[in-house]
C-alpha cells in the first residue's frame, strides 16, 4: 500500500511574528495572520505544482517574503501618490494603479499588499493553475483592491492603461520588460525592477533611474530599481 502524503503543517501567526522579528521586522496582528494564511496555502499547493521549489515556510519567508516588506518600504519613498491622479469627484485620495506581470506564486505581490495597500493592484497571470491559486490566496488573505487578471500581459496592459507602477519578478529580462510596458505607462509612471545587481550605466535610451536601493539577502545583495521614462526635449 502506498504511503499517504501528509499536508505540511502551516505556520501560526505567532511563529511568523517570531521569525520576522529575528529578521528585524515587527508585524501587526493583521500582517502575521495574512502571512500565515498565504504560507499555509503555498505549502498546500506546492505539493501539487511547483510554485516556489522545495523548502519549508521558514525558507520562503526569509528568502522571498522578506523582499516584499522591504519593497513596501521602498515604494513608500517613491512619488507614486504624488503622481497618481485624484478621483473624479475629488473626495478620494490619490490611488496609484499597479500592475504585477507574470504573478505566478504571488511573489512579491500578495505579501506586498499586506504592507503596501495603496491604490489598486492587478496580478496578471495567464497560467490557469496559478491563477486559481492567486484567487484563493487573495480571498483567504482578505486583500483589498487586489485583483487577479487571467490573461496575457499584452492584453492586460492596454486594458489597464495608464499604469502608475509596473513590476514583476523574473517575468521577462528587464530590457524587454521596459519595451513591453513603455506605451502603457502614465506620464510619470514607474517600472520597478527586482535585480541581483546594481543598475547599469547607461540605461537603455529613453529611460532614467529614479531611485535605487540595495539590501542584504543571505550572503548576497539584492536591489530595487525604480525607472522612469526619460523626458524628451522638443
Amino acid at each position: 500500500m502506498a504511503a499517504k502524503t501528509t499536508s505540511p503543517t502551516p505556520p501560526t501567526p505567532d511563529q511568523i511574528t517570531a521569525l520576522a522579528a529575528d529578521l528585524g521586522r515587527t508585524l501587526t496582528t493583521e500582517q502575521a495572520l495574512g502571512l500565515s494564511r498565504y504560507l499555509g496555502l503555498l505549502l498546500q499547493w506546492n505539493q501539487r505544482m511547483n510554485l516556489v521549489g522545495p523548502g519549508d515556510w521558514r525558507t520562503v519567508l526569509t528568502d522571498l517574503v522578506a523582499d516584499s516588506w522591504l519593497l513596501a518600504d521602498f515604494l513608500d519613498t517613491l512619488p507614486l501618490l504624488k503622481n497618481a491622479p485624484d478621483s473624479p469627484t475629488g473626495n478620494q485620495p490619490k490611488k496609484p494603479l499597479a500592475v504585477d506581470l507574470g504573478a505566478g506564486a504571488g511573489l512579491p505581490g500578495l505579501p506586498l499588499r499586506l504592507f503596501w495597500p495603496q491604490g489598486t493592484y492587478h496580478l496578471v497571470e495567464i497560467r490557469r493553475k496559478r491563477t486559481a491559486f492567486l484567487l484563493q490566496a487573495v480571498a483567504a488573505m482578505g486583500l483589498r483592491r487586489t485583483m487577479v487578471r487571467p490573461e496575457r500581459a499584452e492584453q492586460a496592459l492596454p486594458a489597464l492603461a495608464p499604469v502608475d507602477l509596473c513590476l514583476s519578478r523574473a517575468f521577462l529580462p528587464w530590457p524587454r520588460l521596459l519595451e513591453l510596458v513603455r506605451p502603457w505607462l502614465a506620464p510619470k509612471g514607474l517600472v520597478l525592477i527586482m535585480a541581483n545587481e546594481t543598475p547599469p550605466e547607461p540605461l537603455p535610451e529613453g529611460w532614467s533611474l529614479q531611485a535605487a536601493r540595495g539590501y542584504p539577502s543571505g550572503d548576497k545583495n539584492r536591489y530595487f530599481w525604480s525607472l522612469a521614462a526619460a523626458v524628451i526635449s522638443r
